[in-house]
């Protein structure tokens, strides 16, 4: 399934030409994997004030899905990980270049993140879909095992097709490939009493 894209009246051309670049590697994406994945990419009318945080309802996203939304002009990602995702993620540790996320910390990932699934709860990943190497957008490569320009042992994740950077479903950066970092995790949290609902770009210390 490929990825559908909402925009928005009052995006101005720039957003729009970069939409358009996602929207293309996003169908490529879409043929190489065979797990579903849900994408929306439609900013809040707070979110068009810069650094405002977005509210997103994840109450439709199911297991093996991903939502995509703009925060600061760039995309979120998020993904309800599946028992089988989780369980991958203590496998390739040997293979990635930070598995425990401590390279750049304060600006790649918040201190409630700095655990192996990188996330507030295991089941749900929240990253911005941007490659450190040279911020290009990595494509969904979900589905574990050989496939063109991957290992045979390949357990899942994102592929940059930039310049071949790999990460897992963590958003962790596998060694030997050009991307220095993990993928961010942005700041984000629960709505007060509603799991349903994630805010993005704000948390504990943003509120403080």
């Amino acid at each position: 399934m490929s990825e559908s894209v909402v925009v928005h009246d009052g995006i101005d051309e720039s957003k729009r030409r970069w939409i358009a670049i996602t929207c293309v590697a996003g169908a490529g994406a879409g043929v190489a994997t065979a797990v579903p994945f849900v994408s929306t990419f439609a900013p809040s009318e707070r979110a068009k004030a810069a650094g405002a945080s977005v509210e997103v309802d994840i109450s439709d996203l199911k297991l093996g899905e991903k939502k995509t939304v703009e925060w600061r002009g760039q995309p979120v990602w998020i993904v309800r990980r599946t028992p089988e995702m989780i369980a991958s993620l203590s496998k390739d540790t040997a293979e990635l270049a930070d598995p425990d996320s401590k390279r750049n910390p304060d600006a790649q990932t918040p201190p409630y993140a700095r655990n192996e699934h990188r996330s507030r709860k295991p089941e749900l990943l929240v990253v911005v879909g941007i490659c450190t190497h040279l911020g290009c957008s990595p494509g969904d490569k979900f589905t574990a095992g050989a496939q063109p320009s991957l290992p045979a042992d390949w357990p899942g994740g994102w592929l940059c097709p930039c310049h071949g950077s790999t990460f897992d479903l963590a958003g962790r950066v596998f060694k030997n490939k050009p991307a220095p970092d993990n993928l961010r995790v942005p700041p984000y949290m629960f709505a007060p009493g509603n799991d349903h609902k994630l805010i993005i770009g704000e948390d504990e210390t943003t509120k403080a």
